[in-house]
């Protein structure tokens, strides 16, 4: 019952910005983190950008300076402004839930995934 909606993928030349968007739904009691996650072909799955309940932030170290994440922990939302891209942030983006409590359970949860291509 608990879903992650994905939007804002899609394709942009380089130097170009996206924002990406996240929220929950369904019947969620409390998350510990929202964040992003990407994997190209060939390569494995990577954090970009992760925002915890309580603010704190962590970023892949090839987006810093470029991507920002923000979060509305009532609306249980994630954004991530994409500024800069390049090529290389070409992937298939993943919204996650880490520590999600639900009725009876706690785990993560995955989005669908959204496109990202970068290219001229």
């Amino acid at each position: 019952q608990v879903r992650l909606v994905e939007s804002g993928g899609g394709l942009v030349q380089p130097g170009g910005s996206l924002r990406l968007s996240c929220a929950a739904s369904g019947t969620i009691f409390s998350v510990n983190a929202m964040g992003w996650y990407r994997q190209a072909p060939g390569k494995e799955r990577e954090l970009v950008a992760e925002v915890t309940t309580a603010g704190s932030t962590n970023y892949a170290d090839s987006v810093k300076g470029r991507f920002t994440i923000s979060r509305d922990n009532a609306k249980k939302t994630v954004i991530l402004r994409m500024n800069s891209l390049k090529p290389e942030d070409t992937a298939v983006y993943y919204c996650n839930a880490r520590g999600v409590l639900t009725i009876g359970r706690l785990g993560d949860i995955w989005g669908q995934g959204t496109q990202v291509t970068v290219s001229s």
